[in-house]
């Protein structure tokens, strides 16, 4: 019997343990922020002689590089161990470690989709004023192996940036206000990360019911938005108080309904329905006419689902399309345009309807004579 998985559970402990005592090929991402090293030596305070809130906490040292790295083996093992094929790991960093941890996921066999930066709109100053304000962090973003499927949820993205393709370099704010969590003041967690950012990393490359493990919980930030967006998750922490920050945190989170939770899907994602098959089904008939959008240009259907044009070049509708525009290449399902009363529709409307059979969005369309519903109007396919 297959070991259930914890869903919507904070395991306690070593993450290398916790991540060997899952099944294997089990979660379809994983979201890692760990240790970053810092190497810090001494106190850091503002110019006003205040003391930075720096991350100098026990989990973070490490006596060498040496160390470091095979701890970074020894946890990306476990995680690709329990990482499916189809899925991905995301992994952040700063310039202390990100590199070291980048060679250890290629040395591994991981394949990289890509680095992504993410730029603070409101980065903490360089106090010393010795170096850069260090305004930016670092993600690798990868796929199991070279020929491992993945998802990634291109026009999701596309849409997130106003219709715009989605750059890899984020500009988000680092965690303040309001929703940085505080105990008595202080920082409950040094490095809480924003939700916007997994926001964005996790509507990236997962769907809705996916499980998602972060193996450095801290705080619960990827937990409080896996939940929001409807996604599974699993945490491993070894700290109580973080524990008990990020169970109140998810608590107090509500899930989206599940219309809020759906996203642009890629049209290469959905099913393919080729064009002969409205011939087929009669929703066009062998001799119809097919228009241009301005109905200049015409063409006409063949029996096996091909175009012949006026000129006598015939093909496929993306073809034909090309040929009659003197152009490389053409999308034939938005190019032609079949004809209702005094209204010139894309055959592209008959694409959607059988998606929308396919995936059981509506009853099951019925062949040859048939009324399709356009809008308002109906028009009778002969």
């Amino acid at each position: 019997m297959a070991k259930k998985l914890p869903l919507g559970k904070i395991l306690k402990g070593d993450c290398i343990e916790l991540m060997n005592s899952l099944p294997e090929e089990s979660v379809d991402m994983i979201f890692a922020d760990p240790p970053y090293n810092l190497q810090l030596s001494g106190e850091l305070h503002r110019p006003d002689s205040t003391l930075v809130d720096a991350v100098d906490d026990a989990w973070d040292q490490f006596e060498s590089f040496k160390s470091y790295d095979e701890f970074t083996y020894e946890w990306l093992k476990a995680a690709r161990r329990v990482l499916k094929r189809s899925g991905s790991l995301w992994v952040i960093g700063s310039y202390h470690n990100i590199f070291r941890v980048g060679a250890s996921l290629q040395d591994m066999g991981f394949w990289m989709l890509n680095d992504v930066i993410w730029r603070k709109s409101n980065p903490m100053p360089n106090f010393r004023g010795r170096r850069f304000t260090n305004a930016h962090e670092t993600l690798l973003w990868v796929a199991k192996d070279e020929k491992a499927s993945y998802k990634f949820n291109y026009e999701a993205m596309k849409e997130l940036n106003e219709g715009t393709q989605m750059r890899s370099d984020w500009v988000i704010p680092i965690c303040n206000g309001h929703e940085r969590i505080k105990i008595n003041g202080k920082k409950a967690h040094p490095t809480q990360k924003p939700e916007a950012l997994l926001h964005r990393i996790i509507l990236s490359s997962t769907d809705v019911n996916d499980i998602i493990l972060d193996p450095f919980f801290g705080s619960g930030t990827t937990g409080a938005v896996a939940k929001k967006l409807g996604r599974k998750w699993i945490g491993c922490e070894m700290e109580d108080e973080y524990i008990e920050v990020a169970k109140a945190r998810i608590d107090a989170v509500s899930e989206l309904e599940d219309k809020s939770l759906s996203h642009t899907k890629s049209k290469k994602a959905e099913p393919r329905v080729p064009f002969g098959q409205l011939v087929e089904r009669g929703m066009l008939q062998p001799g119809d006419v097919l228009f241009d959008a301005k109905g200049k240009v015409s063409a006409q259907v063949r029996a096996d689902g091909s175009l012949i044009a006026e000129d006598g070049f015939s093909g496929s509708i993306h073809k034909v399309g090309a040929s009659v525009q003197n152009a490389a290449s053409c999308n034939g399902w938005t190019y032609w345009h079949f004809r209702q009363g005094k209204t010139l529709l894309p055959v592209d409307y008959f694409r959607t309807e059988i998606r929308k059979e396919i995936a059981g969005e509506i009853p099951a369309l019925q062949s040859g004579r048939t009324k399709l519903k356009i809008d308002g109007p109906s028009r009778r396919v002969h």
